[in-house]
């Protein structure tokens, strides 16, 4: 359990009373905009949750990465936010980046399929690997909105908080910042994203890369050289997919 101590730290603090402060180890930028959803009812049973399946269950990804999204992209940084649904639920694959997998692991087919996408798009060949803390580092938040997800079991941690919690961060990135790519990848994806202002921010979307749908729209949707050519017009750096 002291791998997740460094995540959630229950303290007290003490101004027009006594109350709960929840201390989340998570980057700076991204922990003076959330403070105020760490404090809240729903996310104190999240924690309490998350412990208990932690200690009790094969969770993924490891405690020490469920930040790791934020960690590796400060808010100032965020030029294009991608959004998943739930992270890997196979060992070694899940490392807290939407699509990603660590080095090693062999492709999902959902990454598959974008790596095939992004080489007719742009012609980059596909690489040989399939951790995406490249883009992170150039930018791109790779937000799934459940963070956190019981071994082999695809959904086992939704409707527990974290909708709420991601929720937050899309409405902070939508609030502060303009000129953001969202690209949006299957209807609950494009749920998310319903607070984005379209008048000032290129919103993308299509079919999810699944295999079950990438050949209904979403082979041939050109997301990442539309994303780079808005990019490049509002005067900021193309991402290198």
């Amino acid at each position: 359990m002291r791998f997740l101590k460094a995540f959630f730290v229950c303290r007290k603090t003490y101004l027009c009373g006594k109350q709960n402060k929840m201390d989340v180890n998570i980057e700076q930028s991204w922990k003076t905009r959330l403070q105020s959803e760490f404090d809240k009812p729903y996310f104190k049973t999240l924690t309490d949750f998350v412990r208990d399946e932690y200690r009790i269950n094969t969770i993924y990804p490891p405690g020490r990465l469920i930040f790791n999204a934020f960690n590796l992209c400060p808010f100032d940084n965020v030029k294009v936010v991608i959004i998943g649904q739930d992270p890997y639920h196979g060992p070694g694959q899940a490392h807290g980046l939407c699509f990603s997998v660590q080095d090693g692991i062999d492709y999902p087919p959902s990454l598959r399929n974008i790596f095939k996408e992004i080489q007719s798009d742009i012609g980059t060949p596909v690489p040989a690997s399939g951790d995406l803390t490249r883009w992170a580092k150039q930018g791109v938040l790779l937000l799934n909105a459940t963070l956190t997800v019981r071994a082999n079991l695809a959904g086992s941690h939704q409707r527990r908080g974290w909708e709420t919690f991601t929720d937050a961060v899309i409405n902070a990135v939508a609030t502060e910042k303009q000129n953001v790519v969202y690209i949006l990848w299957g209807s609950y994806a494009q749920q998310k994203a319903a607070m984005v202002d379209r008048s000032n921010n290129l919103v993308l979307e299509s079919v999810h890369p699944s295999p079950l749908s990438a050949s209904r729209g979403f082979f041939g949707n050109h997301h990442f050289s539309r994303a780079n050519q808005y990019l490049v017009e509002h005067g900021k750096e193309p991402i290198v997919w």
